[in-house]
């Protein structure tokens, strides 16, 4: 999958919330408030027991394009397709993933933290990757130093990434998109602060926008 293929699926969103969502019955209210932040995508981690239900709640919401995230195994990807992820993301490199989205027609972005691990997504016929953790490793510094020699590669950094970081990841023209999990945090899902999780959503999406020239 190539970085247009990717960029189609995303419809030109730069701004990705990363969500960890234990409770199903909060997906709905987590859409509307995301949406009513201004975003168009974001990925539903597979991380907790209830996640395929998550996703498919919030795949249906309609104001969303929604992937699948800590995708691991090939039958995990399956069922991420089934429950209507539109994309899928790894933490790292797994080729059996892979080749699973590419028999199921989404597009992947696999996680990579060195140059030998984009060596192999780039020998698997990808062009997009997620630097991750991309704060620890190093942030734009690292970023930099790894897309000088791959010119052709478009990243996907996720990680420690936090509102006043978004921008300069996103001035970086080898970024296509940036992830982040500061705008919907556990502990607002908890708390119900569903105008919390807008208001820090609409900030994150005013700062992705381009400065006026």
């Amino acid at each position: 999958m190539t970085a247009a293929t990717v960029a189609r699926v995303l419809d030109g969103a730069r701004l990705m919330p990363v969500l960890t969502v234990p409770d199903p019955g909060t997906a709905g209210p987590l859409a509307d408030a995301l949406t009513a932040g201004g975003v168009r995508c974001a990925e539903v981690t597979f991380r907790t027991h209830d996640a395929e239900q998550v996703l498919k709640t919030m795949a249906s919401h309609g104001g969303l394009t929604v992937g699948a995230g800590t995708v691991v195994t090939p039958e995990q990807a399956e069922r991420a397709v089934a429950a209507g992820a539109r994309f899928v993301v790894s933490p790292g490199f797994d080729e059996e993933v892979v080749v699973k989205c590419g028999e199921l027609g989404v597009p992947v972005v696999p996680g990579i933290a060195t140059a030998t691990e984009l060596m192999r997504a780039l020998k698997a016929g990808l062009d997009t990757v997620k630097l991750f953790p991309a704060e620890p490793l190093g942030g734009l510094r690292t970023l930099r130093a790894l897309a000088a020699p791959f010119p052709g590669v478009r990243f996907m950094p996720t990680g420690g990434i936090d509102a006043v970081a978004l921008p300069g990841y996103l001035s970086e023209p080898a970024v296509l998109a940036v992830g982040g999990s500061w705008m919907a945090t556990p502990a607002l899902l908890k708390s119900g602060d569903y105008a919390e999780i807008r208001r820090l959503t609409a900030e994150a999406v005013e700062r992705s926008m381009p400065c006026p020239t």
